[in-house]
């Protein structure tokens, strides 16, 4: 960082490091002594793009809760527009840093905000895999979909909860104690590849259920309604969309990866344009998209099911919702589903064996 020159020969590196690290954390404004090259960003972020993100993100909540709250998505829409909430925060924060990129309240909410906030739209993706899988053919699902957000939400909540760690020891480290801030950015790149590798394994679990349903559709086994759904343009709209949404996040998580692998202020940090591509649009597209094409409208018998449970107990046969699935529910012959779209038990959604087609519970 040019300041080694002022330390005594033999002097431990781990010393020169943390001593140099104390020192530019003490600066508050750009000087000669402290310039904005040894700022963690390197750079002046640029206003305008940062002020576009974070009306961007703004504009996606109040759309999510908008649509959210007519329709009674109430999961599906809380963690949108809480992720949204922290997006827009984050980039907000970082307009005061294109004034003064020593600004160390706006960076840290910055950093935590914008790492933290893709974790909670990745819950809403994953609550659609149950309701698609109840809507065409539960049983071509390799586990029973009400399962599904028991298994994807807390995965993705411990990648929330590692990387909120991260951000914290980094923190709370920056000005005493350089391992742990190397501690801390451990943990976030941690928590990232964490979140990528159940992005990947969800991806693998979906991809693999629609492979599945398309040949067995092909197959002419299916119901006239199956076959309706399956074609309807909203709801391959909804699908295309849950689709991009999750091919955006994905690949910000690698940058993110690639991105923290190199520690605070290392060059891909530094570079402003990849930031603004990998991280700024590849977030925003995927919560314009969730927002817009709600399931409200693109997908009523997943907004039926979300909003069921607010006027249901727990009916009888929701308690023997974990008996096997009877024969006529098996590929190729005709199963209804009924739910009470209760997202927080496995026990609230059952299979019912009725003779004609799928139907979805109002």
């Amino acid at each position: 960082m040019g300041l080694e020159q002022y330390f005594p020969p033999g002097t431990d590196e781990d010393t020169i490091q943390e001593a140099i690290s104390k020192y530019y954390y003490s600066c508050t404004e750009v000087t000669p002594t402290c310039p904005v090259e040894n700022t963690a960003l390197g750079y002046f972020p640029n206003k305008g793009i940062n002020v576009f993100f974070a009306i961007g993100y703004f504009l996606a909540m109040v759309t999510a809760l908008v649509l959210g709250i007519r329709t009674k998505t109430w999961s599906y829409t809380g963690f949108l527009a809480a992720g949204c909430a922290l997006e827009a925060a984050g980039y907000a924060a970082r307009v005061p840093l294109s004034i003064n990129p020593w600004n160390k309240h706006a960076f840290e909410t910055q950093i935590i905000a914008i790492i933290l906030g893709p974790t909670l739209v990745c819950v809403s993706i994953y609550l659609t895999l149950k309701h698609v899988c109840l809507a065409l053919n539960p049983a071509l699902s390799r586990v029973r979909p009400q399962r599904y957000p028991f298994i994807f939400v807390p995965l993705d909540l411990s990648c929330l909860l590692i990387q909120a760690i991260g951000g914290a020891l980094a923190a709370s480290g920056a000005l005493t104690n350089m391992r742990v801030v190397q501690h801390g950015n451990r943990c976030i790149i941690s928590g990232i590849v964490l979140q990528m590798l159940v992005l990947g394994f969800f991806g693998t679990v979906a991809g693999e259920y629609f492979v599945r349903t398309a040949k067995w559709i092909q197959s002419g086994q299916a119901d006239a309604e199956v076959v309706e759904l399956w074609k309807n343009k909203k709801f391959r709209m909804f699908t295309y969309a849950v689709g991009g949404a999750y091919s955006g996040i994905l690949i910000r998580c690698i940058y993110r990866t690639i991105e923290m692998a190199g520690g605070w202020g290392n060059h891909i940090m530094q570079d402003e344009p990849s930031f603004i591509v990998l991280e700024g649009f590849m977030v925003l597209i995927p919560f314009i998209l969730l927002a817009i094409f709600s399931p409200g409208y693109f997908f009523p018998q997943m907004a039926a099911r979300m909003s069921a449970r607010k006027g249901r107990g727990t009916s009888d046969s929701e308690k023997h919702a974990g008996s096997p699935p009877a024969e006529s529910e098996k590929p190729g012959g005709h199963h209804n589903t009924t739910t009470s779209g209760d997202e927080t038990s496995p026990a609230s959604e059952t299979l019912v064996v009725e003779p004609a087609s799928v139907k979805t519970e109002a």
